[in-house]
């Protein structure tokens, strides 16, 4: 980097909420530590309301990403640094919660897998390998991208969202600055702001929170409108190891009401399949009917059981 190039950053820096000194912190490492906790926690309080005050453009994004995932697109998270992890741990956690394919919800972070546990130097700057990373997926139309970056002017983050609107993908820039470039290339842009941090320029702190927040949102409310869900039950769980088969019990019987002889019937039949347990005690019909009736109606439990009963 150029000392021209140098200097140029720092006067972004500067105009940057959450890069932004707070003089009355000062002295914070002169407090006892449960003070200092206590700073730390009414701070985080204020994230929620920072997020509440975006939430119509939160959903409006998440109806579109839905229409897109219905017809077969991904979900893709873009990001380096905090953002890029936070993308990749809501990404990681939709198979085993939502019983989506891999490929499905995807995290894309800047300088590969490696940067999930190590700093990959320079990688956060190049608007080039983002372009790159999202070719290699084949990004394309019904596909949606999300770019994370709490000061909106990451390279790599801004780059990915340009990239996939020319490849014609949906795509979301959420950030925690307003007037942010991430925004501005979206179709649609979310931020949250939170302002200044605690320790100054930590966005590992209150915008990582703030990330976290939406992205729960983004990953939960769309797997919702897909039929992922039964109400408030994770219908579409995988029962990968002990813990996840007995909350598929549960979750069968908080359903159904039904006794524990019949959920083991039920579930027996259908392979372990949730769904299609609940279906087959709710809608009385056999495993196959069931497996059919969900196929025709692209998986909604709530769809198939009103069409097994009529």
């Amino acid at each position: 980097m150029t000392t021209a190039d140098s200097a140029r950053l720092r006067a972004q820096l500067d105009t940057l909420t959450t890069e932004a000194f707070r003089p009355e912190l000062a002295e914070i490492d002169r407090l006892e530590t449960l003070e200092i906790a206590r700073i730390m926690n009414a701070e985080d309080a204020a994230v929620p309301t920072a997020v509440a005050g975006q939430l119509p453009r939160i959903a409006a994004a998440i109806d579109a990403i839905a229409v897109r995932m219905s017809r077969g697109g991904r979900l893709l998270y873009t990001g380096a640094g905090t953002a890029g992890r936070l993308g990749v741990l809501d990404a990681s956690e939709c198979p085993p919660t939502f019983n989506t394919r891999p490929e499905q919800v995807v995290g894309v972070i800047a300088g590969g897998p490696d940067a999930v546990v190590t700093s990959v130097e320079g990688a956060e700057d190049s608007a080039e390998l983002a372009a790159r990373d999202l070719d290699r997926l084949g990004i394309g139309p019904d596909d949606t991208v999300v770019g994370v970056s709490a000061s909106g002017r990451t390279p790599y983050a801004v780059g990915a969202v340009e990239h996939a609107r020319r490849r014609g993908a949906l795509t979301v820039g959420l950030s925690c600055n307003s007037g942010s470039a991430l925004a501005e290339a979206a179709d649609h842009g979310i931020e949250i702001i939170v302002g200044p941090e605690l320790l100054t320029g930590s966005t590992r702190l209150k915008a990582g929170t703030a990330q976290k927040l939406v992205l729960n949102m983004i990953s939960t409310i769309t797997m919702i409108r897909l039929g992922k869900t039964f109400g408030n039950l994770m219908v579409d769980v995988r029962a990968s190891n002990d813990k996840l088969r007995a909350r598929s019990r549960r979750i069968v019987f908080l359903a159904t009401g039904a006794s524990d002889e019949r959920i083991e019937s039920a579930l027996a039949a259908t392979d372990g399949e949730v769904k299609n347990a609940i279906l087959t005690i709710l809608g009385g019909v056999d495993a196959p009917t069931a497996e059919k009736l969900l196929a025709e109606t692209h998986g909604h439990l709530r769809a198939a059981l009103e069409s097994a009963t009529g």
